[in-house]
């Protein structure tokens, strides 16, 4: 600061406010606001702070209430992934377990590389009262608190301590929240009284600024390697990934795709990379994949990761790509990702990195051969048909299957519906069953496959996108986990659809317990019996009524008819509604496809039980197909 500038007396919270609200990303020469709004629960650790300014600048910053911390990120969230990351949320909080219900969220922004800013309220730095409420006292450590929690599942997390301070850690927290390689949950954790204290603000701090998004290319070297290793495969497979979407790489990806014949399956975050009618699309990959891609990539002898994690669902445990020879290529933004599997990394922006690709591919015309086509093209033809049986119900007057669930949605979606999902025996389902119709339909959170997540972010989906129909697709499960924001909807009028699927407990874990000789134990909603077992009549649960109560209106579907009847009159309305539906209960199989490849879940080595023992028995086989790639 120069001795010419001049200066605004604010207190620190809002001056963090009126910064927040001036802070902008460009990417492609799209300027629009980081920052969109603010969440907030209020208590004494946030309430005459950043409470206050809130109110003092509510015209520059909009505000939402929250009914749970967690929720709140996980709403923030949602806004990000439909804003491309370019946009989020912030969410501020008080002290004690406001702050703490914040870390699951965290951690989940953080997995899926979705930018979050958290502002959570902490004990007095001046330490005058001390301890306060809610304060955990550490002996051996005086500026330790619950906040230090966040740290692990941050990408960036300071304590402002003092009002100066203010000004480098929310530079740096905009840095973080705009790189595409770093970026994830910031914190940034405001001392009570900190938050209310004055301090005279150069008024630079204040001036609009805008964060340019970048787009890395690739380095020649890299690039030239990657073409080589194209143009010498016979099989290659792309898998594509999360970082697809976030580039908004779609057009390139269909692009390279067509001009060289290569086929695309795609994980759960990179679903919708190309349409599900897309003649190069041969849908999801792994463990909960489909046929024909998982038997690609059992046979490929490259494949070209584009915006991948490679988690153990993507390469069903390290027993998928098991071809003579395989290898790999990886196209990432991030070299720590790019370097996975000992693949060739190809370190780049997706769109740009795809587009270098095509550009040097198509200079010698390469394409793979004919028969390679027709080979998946027919296995795709084939996996499509048993979509079909799986979502056709010959009998309309009866309860559905899941599948079959879906299957009246899918019959009613168009491009513009957004469906959102995270948890349960869904996504499975969803991977290898819907029909994505367009680049961000599909809205999987699966990196860190949180309960609770699919109203909170539907949400956020529609604050992003009020124009478009948003479905959070939910279990019994997961909705007794965190129903709490449809109040949030209903007060604000934010109309968005849920879907809520009654199959009387864990549907997904009960079948994994099965297979795994854990024998469901601990997996039904049901009365107990006399042997202490969960295996009495379902409980008596009225969910619908749950979400009446809430203030949300409901409509109940006993039948397939009657759903798809719901359904389209949900579709149709504009204020926050929810289609209730009964399917078999959770000890029966939903009804789709069985897992067409493995996924690691260790099984007790020793065992007296018979089914745990049949099941050691099958991991041990499983496990000795496991590849290590070096």
């Amino acid at each position: 600061m120069t001795s010419t500038s001049t200066t605004t007396r604010l207190t620190v919270a809002q001056a963090l406010v009126r910064f927040l609200a001036a802070q902008y990303t460009e990417r492609d020469g799209v300027r629009q606001r980081l920052i969109g709004a603010t969440w907030g629960i209020f208590g004494h650790g946030n309430v005459a702070g950043l409470g206050q300014a809130l109110i003092e600048y509510g015209a520059e910053m909009p505000f939402h209430q929250g009914r749970n911390e967690q929720s709140m990120v996980h709403a923030a969230v949602g806004y990000a992934r439909q804003s491309n990351r370019l946009s989020t949320h912030a969410v501020t909080t008080s002290i004690g377990p406001g702050a703490t219900n914040l870390v699951t969220g965290a951690a989940l922004a953080t997995v899926n590389h979705l930018p979050v800013l958290l502002l959570p309220g902490d004990v007095f730095a001046t330490r005058v009262a001390d301890p306060v409420l809610q304060q955990l006292e550490v002996p051996y450590a005086g500026d330790v608190s619950v906040n230090d929690s966040l740290r692990p599942v941050s990408r960036y997390f300071d304590r402002v301590t003092r009002p100066e301070a203010l000004i480098p850690a929310a530079l740096q927290a905009m840095r973080v929240l705009t790189d595409p390689v770093e970026t994830g949950a910031v914190t940034l954790a405001m001392p009570q009284d900190v938050q209310a204290e004055a301090y005279d603000w150069p008024d630079e701090f204040f001036a609009e600024r805008t964060w340019v998004v970048r787009r890395p290319g690739a380095d020649p070297t890299e690039l030239a390697e990657a073409v080589r290793a194209i143009r010498a495969a016979r099989r290659p497979l792309i898998i594509a990934g999360g970082g697809v979407h976030h580039s908004r790489a779609e057009e390139a990806l269909a692009e390279f795709a067509e001009a060289t014949g290569i086929p695309v399956a795609s994980t759960q975050a990179g679903k919708g990379s190309l349409r599900y009618d897309h003649p190069q699309d041969v849908g999801g990959v792994g463990h909960t994949g489909t046929a024909t891609a998982d038997e690609l990539a059992r046979t490929a002898d490259l494949i070209i990761g584009v915006g991948t994690r490679y988690t153990d669902f993507t390469t069903a445990s390290g027993t998928l790509f098991t071809g003579d020879g395989v290898r790999f290529l990886n196209l990432n933004i991030a070299p720590y990702d790019g370097h996975k599997l000992a693949g060739l990394p190809l370190v780049a922006d997706a769109r740009s990195g795809l587009g270098e690709l095509t550009q040097a591919l198509g200079l010698h015309g390469h394409r793979v051969a004919d028969a390679y086509v027709t080979e998946y093209s027919e296995d795709k033809e084939r996996w499509e048909q048993r979509v079909d049986a799986c979502y056709e119900a010959d009998e309309p007057d009866v309860r559905p299957t899941q599948p079959q669930v879906l299957g009246a949605l899918d019959a009613l979606a168009d491009e513009s519906d957004v469906v959102i999902n995270a948890a349960g025996s869904l996504p499975g389902d969803l991977h290898k069953l819907w029909r994505a119709r367009s680049r961000d339909q599909y809205h999987l959170e699966y990196g860190y496959s949180c309960m609770g997540y699919e109203i909170p972010a539907a949400i956020g989906v529609k604050l992003a996108a009020p124009e478009r129909n948003v479905w959070a697709l939910v279990g019994d499960g997961t909705y007794l986990m965190m129903p709490t924001e449809i109040v949030t909807a209903v007060q604000e009028g934010i109309a968005i659809k849920i879907l809520l699927v009654q199959n009387h407990g864990y549907a997904s874990i009960g079948g994994l317990s099965e297979s795994v000789g854990g024998e469901r134990f601990g997996t039904a909603y049901r009365y107990t019996s006399d042997d202490g077992t969960f295996t009495g009549a379902p409980l008596p649960v009225d969910l619908a009524a749950n979400v009446a109560s809430l203030g949300m209106r409901v409509l109940r579907a006993k039948t397939v008819q009657e759903l798809r009847e719901a359904l389209a009159e949900a579709r149709r309305a504009d204020t926050p509604t929810c289609v209730y539906v009964e399917t078999e209960t959770a000890d029966t199989v939903s009804g789709p496809p069985p897992a067409q490849a493995w996924w690691d879940v260790p099984v007790a080595e020793t065992a007296t039980r018979p089914s745990a023992v049949k099941a050691r028995e099958l991991y041990e086989r499983h496990v000795s197909t496991r590849r290590r790639h070096l």
